[in-house]
């Protein structure tokens, strides 16, 4: 059992393991709204559009946090302002407003001469370098979340099955828009230490859409991603460990096999009850009597 639990014996991947605990439950609660209203590629542009913020402080000696939450500010409103639009998709203001601002990103990255290292942090995520205060931090974000998702689960439910009822029910379905895309802000801004950017959406996305063929209800997908996260953060680590790999970039794989797994047992199982209600459903069969056998 040793190679269990040798790699959590050092103070930093301890460090690690708590970090990805935290992103994971942040994760999940943002990450399953994500998924049933099917905003998957808003997450995708605000991870990316988080570098400007981010390069901006990194060269000013700055809190890349505080980078990281002006970008998302700007993203979210955009994204809100864009919405209300009536000849624009909100697919394709996302998809302007993501490609404008890693524009602006890579313009000014190219301006340093001693950023590749930082941008490479950045992108791919360094979850073994996370301080106590990295945690503190996250233990702060999940609150936040915690408490966004509670006050908001009513007008989140109505807005992902009918936008147009929950403005019926007066659930007032823009201003829970905003704060949903402010939830999602917070996860990816919380995450990007962990996994990086381009890999958060293996922490994001992946844990809920895995339990979602499984679960009845929003509160036990939220459970079982927030399980599955943790789950992902701990396999991963440990294979990084033994097998000399990118830390983040193993736990988000991980997380991904995760949501593979997931979705070839739900398909075998649907299958298997179709086989087996197509014999219950079948005539049985006759003697030359004209009796069942």
């Amino acid at each position: 059992m040793e190679w269990l639990t040798a790699p959590f014996e050092v103070a930093f991947v301890q460090r690690a393991l708590w970090g990805g605990i935290l992103v994971s439950l942040v994760c999940a609660l943002a990450g399953t709204w994500v998924v049933l209203r099917g905003m998957a590629f808003f997450g995708d542009a605000m991870s990316h559009g988080l570098l400007p913020g981010i390069a901006l402080a990194s060269l000013a000696g700055g809190s890349l946090v505080v980078g990281a939450c002006v970008s998302a500010a700007v993203m979210t409103l955009g994204v809100h302002a864009l919405r209300r639009s009536p000849r624009l998709s909100q697919d394709t203001g996302i998809g302007v407003l993501f490609v404008g601002m890693l524009s602006l990103g890579v313009i000014i990255v190219s301006r340093s001469q001693s950023f590749a290292v930082d941008l490479t942090g950045f992108l791919f995520g360094d979850v073994l370098a996370v301080r106590p205060q990295d945690l503190a931090y996250l233990g702060v974000a999940l609150g936040v979340a915690l408490a966004v998702s509670v006050l908001g689960y009513r007008p989140f439910v109505a807005l992902a099955f009918d936008e147009r009822k929950a403005a019926t029910l007066g659930m007032r379905p823009r201003l829970a828009h905003a704060v949903l895309l402010g939830l999602l802000a917070l996860a990816v801004v919380a995450s990007f230490h962990i996994v990086g950017t381009l890999l958060v959406f293996g922490l994001l996305i992946a844990p809920p859409a895995a339990v979602l063929p499984w679960a009845r209800g929003i509160p036990v997908i939220m459970a079982g991603a927030a399980c599955l996260g943790a789950l992902a953060t701990f396999l991963g680590l440990l294979l990084s460990w033994h097998l000399h790999t990118a830390a983040g970039a193993t736990i988000a794989a991980t997380a991904v096999l995760q949501f593979l797994v997931s979705v070839l047992a739900s398909g075998a199982l649907a299958r298997w009850r179709g086989r087996t209600a197509h014999r219950l459903d079948a005539p049985a069969p006759h003697t030359e009597y004209g009796h069942p056998a």
